[in-house]
């Protein structure tokens, strides 16, 4: 977990290479979700496990990802940077891995950051009726299968991946966030 220049990487319990490193870059999430480190830490490797037995589009390496907790601020600064949109959102991926580029057996993987924007991801809990730790996990899920190539652009691709994601948080104990509740 990173405070400032403090770095922790996250227990590994599955896939056994995958090295999970958590930035809090907001302490809100401290005070709001208990036990965040593990609850991160157990979604994203169930992510990474069943994302790539599933087919994810990733070679066989040591895996590296960041999973950072932010706020509404700095999301809105990086989806206006990056994608061109002026506004806060719940979850952003940035893969940094290219399949073009092969590299030496011994490396390890950098798969990419999935940033969370604690405004964003609270008000969507709360609106939709769900406790915020279960909203976390299902966005932490979606995020780490963008970085192994899952997408929703199209009505086939998301059709896979939110079959995938309702799938890992079923395991995870979490409700299914697509099915209609009202």
């Amino acid at each position: 977990m990173r405070r400032g220049n403090e770095l922790r990487v996250l227990p590994s319990h599955e896939p056994a290479d995958a090295a999970i490193d958590l930035a809090v870059l907001s302490p809100v999430w401290d005070c709001v979700v208990r036990d965040a480190a593990e609850v991160i830490s157990t979604a994203a490797r169930r992510a990474l496990t069943r994302g790539l037995a599933e087919g994810g589009s990733v070679p066989q390496h040591r895996l590296e990802l960041s999973i950072v907790l932010a706020d509404a601020a700095e999301q809105r600064r990086l989806n206006r940077d990056w994608r061109g949109i002026d506004r806060s959102t719940n979850v952003l991926s940035f893969a940094t891995w290219d399949p073009a580029i092969e590299l030496p057996p011994d490396a390890p993987l950098l798969l990419g950051d999935v940033v969370l924007a604690y405004e964003t991801v609270a008000c969507e809990a709360k609106e939709q009726g769900k406790a915020i730790t279960d909203h976390l996990c299902h966005l932490i899920v979606h995020g780490v299968l963008h970085l192994l190539g899952y997408d929703h652009a199209t009505e086939r691709e998301a059709v896979v991946m939110e079959k995938l994601e309702t799938s890992i948080l079923t395991s995870l104990g979490v409700a299914d966030p697509y099915r209609c509740t009202m």
